[in-house]
């Protein structure tokens, strides 16, 4: 449509959410289909979260607009986490809290870029990275781990990619889709490797801190001369099985924090109330049903692990986090069935989706075309079962 902006035009859809469409199509028709596209735990949101969003209700005093960068009390009571958590000193007004972490991301990118800046994206990324950055007017710059290294670009490869237009950085860890955990070595050289360069913003997304397998989760506004330039974003989607209630945050250094206050004024105003007071819950209450769900996650990247060592041609790595498996499938390209040949990986997860019944999503999408992402957050008869399914769809290309 020509009423349509250039912007929007050139804006890619999040293939996540159309992978995750297409599945729901296929369901709609009677098809049993596996759904391992989507970034969700499976599980439940804990009770006692539950309960203080049921309580807020019935105190009937959080029926109006709430601050804008979220209650006091929840801003206070993250400040409290990040101290004792990740040894990071922030006060409440250095706090913003938004509709997931994704809008937090998208508010700091539009408060800090401006046309022809350039922020470095440590690939393969998260889908919405690049789509956020380039609807601020910036310009992502790739630099690419790989397999061989559980997909973890360098130090050396950050130096190298800086110019005098870089602006920002942005790195998630653990990686979503990859799984891969920076270690406190990696971080202190990636901050070494930006010592000489204090005006670059480091955003950090630490949505999967709480499904680390690595040991340690390590927070890189903790290094030294780190946290003055630091936007850290976290929330409760992961960690708590929280996806729908929409609630993430930054911190940040005070100015950045407050331009992503008044931002999120124009854009939002503060965001959902009762979901808030649940995130208070989720900060201050058990932790133990986070930890289950955190050894649970493990246990499944092991079973997915072992079951893909039966499929051929699978390529691997052992991921330390979050709950994926980013596998090289490229030696099935150029492969046929017979009446489709698989060209790319987009074509290798239609393929796995219309014979297979399984969903996954293309490695394009995130920066390494060379590769697929499949979500363990399902049941191991899921698992079990997808993965099958998998081998004997793969089975037939010749």
């Amino acid at each position: 449509m020509e009423q349509l902006s250039d912007r929007i035009k050139a804006m890619e859809e999040s293939a996540t959410i159309a992978m995750a469409q297409k599945a729901r199509e296929l369901k709609t028709k009677g098809i049993d289909v596996i759904s391992l596209s989507l970034g969700e735990p499976d599980f439940k949101t804990p009770e006692h979260i539950c309960q203080a969003a049921k309580d807020a209700i019935d105190e009937g005093k959080y029926f109006t607009y709430s601050p804008v960068p979220g209650y006091l009390d929840l801003r206070q009571a993250i400040a409290e986490k990040l101290k004792k958590e990740n040894q990071l000193s922030y006060t409440a007004e250095q706090i913003v809290v938004s509709t997931g972490a994704k809008q937090s991301i998208a508010n700091a990118f539009m408060c800090l870029l401006n046309p022809g800046d350039e922020v470095i994206v440590y690939a393969p990324y998260w889908v919405s990275y690049a789509e956020i950055i380039k609807l601020a007017e910036g310009v992502p710059v790739l630099i690419n781990g790989t397999i061989e290294n559980n997909f973890k670009a360098t130090a050396d490869q950050l130096k190298k990619a800086i110019t005098p237009k870089t602006k920002a950085v942005i790195f998630s860890s653990p990686c979503n889709p990859t799984g891969a955990v920076f270690s406190r070595e990696e971080l202190g050289a990636m901050a070494e490797a930006l010592a000489d360069r204090p005006d670059i913003v480091v955003i950090a997304d630490e949505i999967y801190e709480h499904i680390n397998f690595s040991g340690e989760h390590v927070s890189i506004a903790s290094m030294p001369g780190m946290m003055e330039r630091t936007v850290t974003v976290n929330g409760f989607s992961k960690g708590f099985a929280m996806t729908g209630w929409r609630l993430g945050y930054i911190a940040a250094p005070l100015e950045i924090a407050k331009a992503c206050g008044k931002i999120q004024g124009q854009f939002t105003s503060g965001t959902n109330s009762i979901a808030q007071r649940a995130a208070l819950a989720a900060l201050k209450g058990d932790m133990k049903p986070t930890e289950e769900m955190g050894k649970a996650y493990h246990r499944r990247r092991d079973l997915v692990l072992e079951k893909l060592k039966e499929v051929p041609g699978i390529k691997t790595y052992v991921p330390n986090g979050a709950f994926y498996i980013f596998p090289d499938v490229s030696s099935y390209f150029g492969k046929s069935d017979g009446e489709v040949t698989i060209k790319d990986s987009e074509d290798f997860c239609m393929y796995i989706l219309n014979t297979a019944h399984v969903s996954l999503v293309t490695g394009d999408a995130f920066g390494a075309p060379e590769c697929v992402r499949l979500s363990y957050a399902a049941s191991d008869e899921d698992l079990v079962k997808a993965i099958h399914r998998i081998k004997e769809a793969l089975s037939k290309l010749k």
